[in-house]
C-alpha cells in the first residue's frame, strides 16, 4: 500500500508482518546453527539461548503491539496483516491478502531430543521458559512420537492459525497458482484493496505479470507473480511442520477440493508446480518461455533454459531478469528432492530437462 522506504510525514509507522517474521526466522536459523556448533564447543549454548529468547520476544511482540494487546493476527479474517500505527494511538490493519500474511509460516524449527541432550545449558533454559513463562510456553511444544522421543517445535504459527493460513494459501481463487504460490491473492483481481489517505486513494490490484504502475520503481514481485525463493522457503517450512506433526495431520489441498493431504504431500505438490515451469505441456511448450517475445526459437533453443526473476502467476511465463540462478536456480534442489521421494509428479523431470 505504501512505499515502506519512505517515512510518513505525520510520524505514522508500519508494524510489518513480513519484516517481523523474517527476524523470527533469522533468530531460529541462528539458534539452530549455534546448537550444531555447540556439539563441538559448549560456548555456543549461550548463543543459542540468546537467539531463542530473541525469537520469543519477537513472537510476543507480534501479539502485543506497543503493549496494547493488539497483534498482527486478525481474528476476524484469520490472517496476518501489516498494521499502520498513527501518532494518535490508532492501529489500522492493512487488509491486503499478500505474502506479508504468509511469512509467519517461515519461522519454524524442530529440535531433536538428542540435540537438546547435547546442549544441557540450552535445554535447562528452554525448560525454564516452559515452567515459568506460560505466556510464552505455548510457542514451544512437545509431542511424543513412538520411537523418536520428545521432538520440539518452535514456530510463530502452529495448529489453528497455521491451518487458517494454509486454507488461503492453497485456494486457487487466492494464492495457489498452477505454478506455485502467488505473491498477491487473486482475490484482489475483483476486489482491489483501497485505502483513502488525505483524500487520495491507495489501491492494490492483483497483477500476475509485470507491474502496471511505476510506483516503488515498478517492482512487481509483491503484486501477484510467482516468486521462486519465497515458494522454496514455504516448501521447506511445510517439510519442517510435517516432521513434527506427522502423517496424521492433514489439510485440504486444493482448498474446496475435498482432497486432504499431509503437509509433506502438499510440499511435494508445490514443488511439482514449480518444476512444471520448465516442463513441456501437452502442446510441447515450456511455460517459462511464454513471455520471451519470440526470442526463443523452438528448434535453435530447444535445450535452452532461462531462470527468470519471477513468473506470470496464471500462465507461468518467465518475467524480469532471465539469469536469476541465484534464487530461481533453487528449482534444482526441488527436482533433486522429488527424484528422491516425490510421488505426485507425472513425468520424470530429469529426462525432460
Amino acid at each position: 500500500v505504501f512505499d515502506r522506504n519512505v517515512q510518513f510525514a505525520d510520524g505514522s509507522h508500519l508494524e510489518q508482518s513480513d519484516g517481523t517474521s523474517w527476524m523470527g526466522m533469522f533468530s531460529l536459523n541462528l539458534m539452530r546453527i549455534a546448537l550444531e556448533l555447540a556439539r563441538e564447543n559448549p560456548v555456543y549454548e549461550n548463543i543459542a539461548t540468546k537467539f531463542f529468547e530473541h525469537f520469543l520476544a519477537i513472537a510476543a511482540a507480534m501479539n502485543n503491539l506497543g503493549g496494547k494487546g493488539i497483534g498482527l493476527w486478525d481474528e476476524e479474517e484469520e490472517f496476518y496483516y501489516d498494521v499502520l500505527h498513527t501518532p494518535g494511538g490508532r492501529y489500522l490493519p492493512l487488509r491486503v491478502h499478500s505474502l506479508v500474511g504468509l511469512m509467519p509460516l517461515l519461522a519454524v524449527e524442530t529440535i531433536e531430543p538428542e540435540l537438546l541432550d547435547a546442549a544441557p545449558g540450552f535445554k535447562e533454559r528452554l525448560e525454564w521458559y516452559l515452567t515459568n513463562r506460560p505466556d510464552l510456553a505455548s510457542l514451544v511444544s512437545r509431542w511424543q512420537v513412538p520411537g523418536t522421543g520428545a521432538r520440539r517445535l518452535v514456530a510463530l504459527t502452529r495448529g489453528h492459525r497455521m491451518k487458517c493460513l494454509l486454507r488461503r494459501m492453497l485456494d486457487p481463487e487466492e494464492f495457489l497458482s498452477p505454478y506455485g504460490v502467488r505473491s498477491l491473492s487473486k482475490y484482489h483481481k475483483d476486489h482491489p484493496y483501497v485505502l483513502t489517505v488525505r483524500g487520495e486513494n491507495k489501491v492494490v490490484n492483483y497483477e500476475p505479470a509485470e507491474s502496471q504502475t511505476g510506483i516503488f520503481g515498478g517492482n512487481s514481485n509483491w503484486r501477484g507473480p510467482v516468486w521462486l525463493p519465497i515458494n522454496y522457503l514455504l516448501i521447506e517450512s511445510l517439510q519442517k511442520f510435517h516432521y513434527y506433526y506427522g502423517d496424521d495431520f492433514k489439510v485440504e489441498c486444493p482448498t474446496g477440493s475435498g482432497q486432504f493431504m499431509t503437509l509433506m504431500q502438499i510440499a511435494n505438490e508445490l514443488s511439482n508446480r514449480m518444476i512444471r515451469l520448465w516442463l513441456r505441456d501437452d502442446e510441447g511448450k515450456r511455460p517459462f518461455a511464454g513471455a520471451s517475445g519470440g526470442v526463443l526459437d523452438n528448434l535453435r533453443d530447444e535445450q535452452r533454459y532461462w531462470f527468470h526473476e519471477y513468473f506470470h502467476a496464471d500462465t507461468g511465463a518467465g518475467l524480469g531478469a532471465p539469469h536469476q540462478t541465484g534464487w530461481t536456480g533453487l528449482v534444482a534442489k526441488l527436482i533433486l528432492q522429488q527424484g528422491d521421494f516425490g510421488t505426485i509428479i507425472k513425468r520424470d523431470p530429469f529426462s525432460d530437462l
